[in-house]
């Protein structure tokens, strides 16, 4: 890796780029992004060693899409006219079926790896960015078939150097899976907050008595809408269907409630106490 053009150097972009400088010595980082802010900070910082444009891409080894995902769709194709034939390009982002789909008949598609660092957190901006992000993380890469193997084994070895574990999915499940497990998440703590906000403009103190609790299930509250709106809109439909099962399940435990059927609920909470042990055996 001489050349690397990181696009979007937030949390993500700007973390991978600290991880490349730490495993690639002498390279060179180019970062574009619209936040000319935020560019300057990624500078400052040290995360990119100059401020890129489009030119560079023809000379970039590697080319990472650290943006919103509506960004992606739009970026990709032309990212991919733009690249020279021993170009790899990756992208970040946590839906995958419609990326896939926007390049599937692209001449250069077996140079594009869909990628997925789950791996974020709350925060966003340069500043952000640190090195341990992606340690003892899972990182689950897309449709590995339709890329060319060589440029496929060289973004694996680098995920893995990072310290990152590797799977491999197909888009379509990926984007069914994610929904249940990081985007219905986000959408239960948006809501969360909300509600307590909605609450608290008539009981202003009630966030006096927010406990660690409250704190530690909001915290998702505090991710971009800038990334996490184009997100539920790429894969709505996976997102519903997980909304209807957990508004079910809601449902269900106010009905209990109202019924006074504490037996049912003290059953419910027991058996959902399994979690532990699956996510024990996963971490």
């Amino acid at each position: 890796m001489k050349n690397v053009v990181v696009i979007g150097v937030g949390l993500i972009g700007g973390s991978f780029a600290l991880n490349l400088k730490k495993l690639f010595g002498g390279v060179i980082i180019s970062g574009i992004d619209n936040n000319a802010t935020h560019l300057s900070t990624a500078l400052n910082l040290g995360l990119i060693d100059k401020k890129g444009n489009f030119k560079d891409l023809k000379k970039a080894n590697l080319v990472v899409l650290a943006v919103p995902v509506d960004s992606i769709l739009k970026l990709l194709p032309l990212i991919l006219d733009k690249v020279s034939s021993n170009t790899i390009v990756m992208d970040m982002g946590s839906t995958k079926s419609e990326i896939c789909k926007v390049i599937e008949n692209h001449p250069k598609r077996h140079q594009f790896l869909p990628n997925h660092p789950i791996a974020g957190n709350e925060f966003s901006g340069p500043d952000s960015a640190h090195l341990s992000l992606f340690q003892d993380k899972v990182n689950i890469i897309c449709d590995v078939e339709k890329t060319k193997s060589d440029f496929s084994n060289t973004v694996v070895k680098i995920l893995r150097d990072i310290g990152m574990k590797i799977r491999f999915m197909d888009s379509n499940d990926h984007d069914f899976q994610i929904a249940y497990v990081s985007h219905l998440s986000h959408i239960s703590s948006f809501m969360l907050g909300k509600t307590v906000i909605d609450k608290e403009k008539n009981e202003f103190n009630i966030f006096d008595m927010a406990g660690s609790g409250f704190e530690s299930t909001v915290r998702l509250a505090k991710s971009s809408p800038d990334m996490w709106a184009p997100i539920f809109k790429q894969n709505k439909l996976n997102v519903i269907e997980s909304l209807d099962g957990y508004i079910q399940n809601l449902n269900q435990f106010k009905n209990m409630l109202e019924t006074n059927d504490f037996r049912g609920i003290k059953e419910v909470m027991e058996s959902t106490n399994h979690i532990k042990e699956i996510l024990k055996d996963i971490s």
